[in-house]
């Protein structure tokens, strides 16, 4: 693993031992880069998530990370610094994952992926309707309900701090009405059918709006699920996502 600074600022610190790390205050932000032990057909940009108040570096970000190498890709998991934390900007995570797209594009050419979890999928989900990508694989992520007017439920309380919010509202992702919003390219979603914490209207919106617009979106919901089932947490029917999502991506690789 090789650690590749995109900004200014201390190196991070983590909480935890391996593999259970958590980033509570991104000092600047950061690629982590996992290489793949056969030629890369691609690489990934991987966003973990955390609620926009802490990223969950290792299981949501390390550990998918290592997954995709075993799919033959190079992936790199961004460290990104958070709204209203110390400062930073709303769009601060959309800024330092345009910070990551610009250290790829020195690399040698290769088909690029977005993969995110959680609030992480809602970056991956803002970083797919930016520069050219082969598609973007998002579960169970808040990518759209909980903007200020297309809330579920129906008057849920805004989020804390208010660059977070601020952030959901600039960037509800796949709203028909917010077409800056729409994926430029395919999207891959994994979610959970009675997730307490990101409801399952967050993807329903995405499909509605997909069959719409015409965008290229594969939806999968799981019964037994519960939030945040990344690459742990299978005993149900979710155990078949990863496959699920390795034949999607490999889909999206080929010439």
């Amino acid at each position: 693993m090789n650690v590749i600074a995109l900004s200014a600022g201390e190196p991070n610190a983590f909480d935890g031992a391996p593999p259970d790390r958590i980033c509570r205050r991104p000092t600047r932000a950061e690629l982590h880069a996992y290489l793949s032990h056969t030629p890369a057909r691609g690489r990934a940009l991987v966003y973990a998530g955390g609620g926009y108040l802490q990223l969950m570096h290792d299981k949501e970000g390390v550990e998918i990370a290592q997954w995709l190498n075993t799919l033959g890709l190079d992936a790199y998991v961004l460290v990104h610094r958070l709204p209203g934390q110390d400062g930073h900007a709303a769009d601060i995570a959309l800024q330092d994952g345009l910070l990551a797209l610009d250290h790829l594009a020195t690399l040698a050419p290769l088909p690029l992926l977005h993969v995110g979890l959680s609030s992480g999928g809602h970056l991956a989900g803002v970083m797919a309707c930016q520069r050219d990508s082969v598609g973007a694989v998002i579960a169970y992520a808040p990518i759209n309900a909980n903007h200020r007017d297309h809330k579920f439920p129906v008057g849920k309380p805004d989020f804390p701090p208010p660059e977070k919010q601020a952030f959901y509202d600039a960037w509800p992702i796949g709203i028909a009405t917010e077409p800056h919003g729409l994926p430029k390219c395919p999207v891959f979603l994994a979610y959970a059918l009675h997730d307490p914490i990101v409801p399952i209207q967050h993807a329903l919106n995405l499909v509605v709006t997909a069959q719409q617009e015409k965008l290229d979106v594969e939806a999968h919901v799981f019964a037994q699920a519960e939030h945040g089932f990344a690459l742990r947490e299978l005993a149900g029917t979710q155990d078949q996502w990863p496959a699920l999502a390795a034949r999607w991506m490999q889909g999206r690789l080929q010439p």
